[in-house]
């Protein structure tokens, strides 16, 4: 690592591949600096002893592969590695509503504005839709739900990027297996496989088929020059007075916290919607370093409403959960016609983690033919007739309140400390989560599914999200965001947030495709 870069990338997720990529090729110096590991295959979390956690409190001994964070009403789940949140999250991309943009929004941003950014995000994701004979069956379930409702011209399929082979189907003998995916070498030049709906998406596609920033974005900015460092958990940005700032770093790579600056003319913070105002955070309030961060650091963050149901099915419903595409179709109400609420559905399946741990561990015990026989009937069990493989996952997304609050509060044994928290009230949103609740109900039992007792909200009124926003949100003036149009830090030249804290609204669909296009814009117009 060099002392000086023309451009420092804290985290390497959508926001930080894409800008880090196109400021390289600008052939500016790019170095960009990731608290996680970088993972591949061989590594995948898979059994009970892997690595699964990441911990932002002792990164230096837990860092694995997902960072859950729990602030009182609302937990928050983070992706941690190069590829940031695009390592756990399902592939989907979406282009959301155009009207989203007409209220919220710097003037400068529009649909039509970012509609080219869109398309070149979706060229270099290879962004398309399950062929038709692929379709699983918990989509075919939701599909046949939504008809019943008289809400069949809702479900459509999503937008999903990801490498299919139209040439693969289920009739095929094993065909949920790994020997039937095929190589290609993709728009980057990166080895990948094609899909065999193993249903990992999340936890690490087996096979290379879901396109997540390490095999894109990351290589073709590696390419371009850039650095790529992991293991290096950042702590404050500080100005220089010739200009430029100085970032403060931990290695963790040994297994402990060593200490290290680096500096750069420009600085990308890319740690996502909960790590990017977690950081500014501490340096205006906790060690004062960037005093003058506008009043809107923190606020009108947002989960994008993300709701879980469970439903449960008869045995000959034949759901296969956890095959296929972690999702595969959506539902959209983001018009408001149900309850006046914007929200959209998902048939969101689950990675099998009962059955990656079991046959991880197995795998290497079983090396006999009969116990790779045994190990096949056992997976054949799992995927196919198990109460598990029953069960239907409902995912909601939509237009929640955005009116929570990060802040930072003194630790209450270590009083000198200050960890982050997050004010989410619960009344202002109560309807939207309401809404997406009883449209799931009503699309089980369409269907011969029964809605599952969810005490996690019916009775403690929590929830979780897959898709936090905000927190450092674009504004026309400082008095309205923390940024302007590109990211740029109001008083802080060339210092930029890029990535989904940056986003001032729910976007209602999920929202990578939208920070990518931002991305995207940004790494056009930072000069």
């Amino acid at each position: 690592m060099k002392s000086h870069y023309d451009a420092v990338v804290i985290g390497s997720g959508f926001g930080g591949a894409i800008t880090a990529r196109r400021l390289a090729e600008k052939g500016m110096s790019v170095l960009v600096l990731e608290r996680g590991r970088r993972w591949d295959p061989s590594t995948y979390p898979r059994t009970p002893k892997d690595d699964w956690i990441f911990s932002d409190r002792h990164p230096q001994k837990l860092n694995g592969w997902l960072d859950l964070r729990f602030y009182g009403r609302m937990t928050v789940a983070l992706g941690a590695g190069v590829g940031g949140g695009s390592l756990c999250y399902s592939a989907v991309a979406i282009e959301p509503d155009p009207k989203i943009f007409d209220a919220g929004w710097p003037s400068e941003i529009t649909y039509d504005e970012l509609k080219p950014y869109y398309d070149l995000h979706g060229s270099e994701m290879n962004l398309q839709t399950i062929p038709d004979n692929q379709l699983p069956r918990r989509y075919k379930i939701a599909a046949q739900a939504a008809e019943n409702l008289g809400y069949g011209d809702r479900y459509n399929k999503a937008g999903l990027v990801m490498n299919f082979d139209k040439e693969w189907n289920y009739d095929l003998p094993d065909a949920v297996n790994k020997k039937h995916s095929k190589l290609l070498t993709n728009k980057q030049g990166v080895q990948q496989g094609t899909c065999v709906h193993l249903g990992n998406c999340d936890i690490g596609c087996d096979v290379k088929a879901k396109n997540s920033m390490d095999f894109n974005y990351i290589p073709a900015a590696e390419k371009a020059g850039a650095e790529v460092v992991p293991l290096h958990v950042v702590n404050c940005i500080t100005p220089k007075s010739g200009g430029g700032y100085e970032v403060a770093f931990d290695n963790i790579e040994s297994g402990r916290r060593v200490g290290g600056t680096v500096s750069g003319d420009r600085v990308i913070v890319a740690a996502g919607a909960v790590g990017s105002p977690e950081l500014l955070l501490h340096c205006r309030d906790n060690f004062g370093t960037l005093p003058n961060i506008s009043k809107m650091l923190g606020k009108n963050w947002n989960g994008n409403a993300n709701f879980l149901s469970f439903a449960s099915y008869p045995k000959e419903a034949d759901l296969r959960q956890a095959t296929g595409p972690a999702i595969a179709g959506v539902m959209d109400f983001s018009d408001g016609s149900f309850r006046n609420q914007r929200f959209l559905v998902e048939d969101d399946g689950y990675p099998n983690l009962l059955l990656a741990a079991v046959k991880g561990y197995l795998e290497n015990r079983l090396s006999t033919p009969f116990g790779k026989r045994l190990l096949k009937q056992f997976e054949d069990y799992m995927r196919e007739d198990s109460k598990l493989s029953r069960l239907m996952v409902w995912l909601g997304a939509g237009a929640d309140a955005a009116d929570a609050t990060l802040y930072l509060r003194r630790h209450k044994l270590l009083f000198w400390k200050k960890k982050l928290d997050i004010d989410y009230p619960l009344e202002t949103s109560k309807g939207v989560f309401e809404a997406i609740q009883e449209m799931h109900k009503r699309l089980s039992e369409a269907t011969q599914g029964k809605l599952l007792p969810n005490p996690q909200w019916d009775v403690f009124k929590t929830l979780v999200t897959l898709h936090p926003l905000g927190g450092c949100n674009m504004g026309d003036t400082a008095e309205t965001g923390v940024v302007n149009h590109v990211g740029e830090v109001y008083g802080y030249p060339g210092l930029y947030v890029v990535d989904g804290a940056m986003v001032p609204m729910p976007t209602v669909h999920n929202p990578t495709h939208t920070i990518g296009a931002l991305a995207e814009r940004s790494g056009a117009l930072i000069n």
